[in-house]
């Protein structure tokens, strides 16, 4: 997804994926509090319309960014700042954003007076790590108007099956991955292949990210501590899968459609071509993190009998 943007941090957990959240754990490695919630500075909060020294945008037509990663888009104590964060996306119309959540019961009272049936330039996602949440997130995930959508299970923690809500044609794409860190609960290989089959079927995007660090297959149970390790093995599987291709239509700001070579094209380097993400990836960030996993010294033994 080339990049991120967390104008505001923190949040309040709400269901069972959030038990082991990674950026509570994160957190806590800097003696900080992941429940205290708050507005990041103007440089990040301000971070799609930021420019270089040329007066360039650093977020560059046609390049995308996922949003609250370390926080939830729609959580109610972040009502205050949201319309700001409307406006910049509103701005960015040449930018496509990715916004998730586990509060879809919310979006509908929060979106911006000029939505109508959606921008062109966002998606929105629901997580789901269970079947229960599936059931309750997807389907008001589907009530909303958006003209994209899109389903993450991750911490994917137990099977889920959702055919039907994949019938509806409203899904763009479905993504999954184990959990990482402290106390990770396993992910098993079936319930990835039988999701994986589900979005093949029906033509939709599927993506298997990464197995988490406790994986399950066959019967074995695998710990895999590198983050590297954990999507080369996902790549692996051969189960990611292209579907009906979502056509993002992006504008510049007066609304006049921008061709192909306005855009940017993507960059990718060579550890790329072992990731999964790449089938809805839209280029590296170069955010130095493959060099960090690079560095991890237990690739070679984790990967025992996988």
């Amino acid at each position: 997804m080339r990049d991120i943007w967390n104008p505001w941090h923190g949040c309040r957990k709400v269901s069972e994926g959030c038990r082991n959240c990674y950026m509570f754990f994160l957190d806590s490695l800097r003696n900080q509090d992941g429940s205290v919630i708050r507005r990041t500075g103007d440089q990040s909060f301000r971070y799609p319309l930021s420019r270089d020294r040329q007066g360039n945008y650093r977020v560059k037509p046609g390049q995308s960014l996922r949003v609250c990663l370390t926080s939830d888009f729609f959580l109610k104590e972040a009502d205050t700042w949201r319309p700001e964060a409307w406006q910049i996306i509103r701005s960015r119309p040449d930018v496509i954003f990715y916004l998730l959540t586990k509060r879809p019961e919310r979006i509908s009272e929060v979106l911006p007076a000029d939505w109508g049936d959606g921008w062109e330039n966002v998606m929105i996602s629901v997580s789901c790590e269970n079947q229960k949440m599936a059931d309750k997130r997807i389907p008001a995930l589907l009530d909303i108007p958006a003209r994209h959508r899109g389903v993450m299970c991750a911490p994917l923690i137990g099977p889920v099956t959702m055919a039907d809500y994949l019938a509806s044609g409203k899904l763009d794409q479905v993504l999954c991955d184990g959990e990482n860190y402290q106390n990770a609960r396993v992910c098993s290989w079936e319930w990835v292949r039988a999701l994986g089959a589900e979005c093949r079927k029906a033509n939709v995007t599927f993506v298997f990210c990464g197995t988490g660090s406790l994986f399950e297959k066959d019967g074995r149970f695998y710990r895999l501590n590198s983050g590297r390790l954990r999507a080369e093995q996902a790549f692996k599987s051969g189960v990611s899968f292209q579907g009906r291709k979502t056509v993002f239509r992006l504008t510049d700001p007066l609304g006049l459609p921008l061709s192909p070579e306005d855009l940017a094209p993507p960059e990718y380097i060579a550890p790329c071509e072992k990731c999964s993400f790449r089938v809805v990836c839209h280029g590296c960030g170069h955010c130095e993190r493959c060099g960090r996993m690079a560095a991890d010294d237990n690739d070679a033994h984790d990967a025992a009998g996988l």
